[in-house]
């Protein structure tokens, strides 16, 4: 992606590489994640505020506040790859996952494979995602990110050097357990398996469960949980820490579950999620669910049609 190529110290240094790349641009925390420390600016006065804003939050949640400059796509799709690559200089990708669906940057749908997305260009971003970790000598597991275009091109935004929250819907379709292989790896074992050993089998997609309120613009929803029946069946998984009785803390991130449902095709994981999100009670604080719900009706997201902007577009006040 056009951009800064280190930090940026003066706000003169910022105006002229925006004026160079053009409006909007993107201020983000180089210590960031989750969408903390980012800032959409679209001309030199939401580029100051924004500068400051940006390094003030990075400092409250990374102790790092420094800052760096990209062009902004507008209503782009977030295609990310999951990659585990060893000691040995063995490095093999795991798909790809669409995570288009978010609100401030934070995900709140992910699947695979990533619906309407080319061939070609599936192939093109994976490899992508392999050279880039051989090159860079990494060793862990770990997720390349990307942004695609309207006009299919993609470009590289990150590295998340980690296990992610999504990584169960990788888990599904290739039947890998992430966590076990980031293990051995770590305990300088060799990876067990070649990329032609990897097979993508149906879809998967995960909802992310969060203590929100979406009707009141995604507003934190700490309290006591008095109520949790979950759903269950073929081709459900739930991970989560709540139990009946829980007390959710104001004081940390909001999600709660995150739900996966795997199925053989996208028609049939899309069916067996509306099941299961039907099926998934809470009471004593609000939650996403409602949201979720809404989402797998719509006719946009269904024909897979979805941007990260989608959500602001169509649900989110204020």
């Amino acid at each position: 992606m056009p951009g800064s190529e280190g930090l940026i110290e003066k706000e003169e240094d910022a105006l002229r590489l925006a004026h160079q790349m053009g409006y909007p641009v993107l201020i983000k925390a180089s210590a960031g994640g989750g969408g903390r420390g980012m800032r959409v600016a679209s001309n030199d006065i939401t580029l100051k505020t924004g500068l400051e804003a940006a390094r003030q939050e990075a400092e409250n949640a990374f102790k790092d506040g420094s800052v760096y400059l990209e062009k902004y796509l507008e209503q782009p799709r977030h295609i990310e790859v999951q990659i585990l690559a060893d000691r040995y200089g063995n490095v093999v990708h795991l798909w790809e996952r669409d995570c288009s669906l978010q609100r401030r940057h934070q995900k709140l749908v992910e699947e695979s494979p990533a619906p309407n997305l080319p061939d070609k260009l599936r192939n093109e971003i994976c490899s992508a995602a392999v050279k880039l970790i051989k090159t860079a000598n990494y060793n862990n597991a770990g997720t390349c990110e990307f942004l695609v275009d309207k006009n299919n091109k993609f470009y590289f935004i990150e590295v998340n050097a980690r296990i992610q929250v999504e990584h169960p819907v990788t888990e599904m379709v290739t039947g890998i357990d992430l966590v076990k292989q980031q293990i051995r790896i770590a305990a300088g074992e060799k990876l067990s398996f070649t990329q032609k050993e990897i097979v993508h089998r149906g879809c998967a997609i995960e909802c992310r469960i969060n203590a929100e309120d979406p009707a009141m613009d995604f507003r934190p929803s700490p309290g006591v949980v008095s109520r949790w029946e979950t759903p269950g069946g073929p081709g459900v998984r739930l991970d989560t820490h709540v139990v009946p009785g829980y007390r959710v803390p104001p004081n940390y991130d909001s999600l709660m579950a995150k739900l996966i449902v795997h199925q053989p095709n996208r028609t049939e994981a899309l069916a067996c999620m509306r099941r299961a999100l039907s099926e998934f009670i809470v009471e004593g604080v609000k939650t996403t669910i409602p949201l979720h719900r809404d989402i797998f009706n719509d006719a946009t997201f269904v024909a897979g049609l979805v941007d990260t902007k989608f959500i602001e577009r169509t649900w989110q006040k204020g």
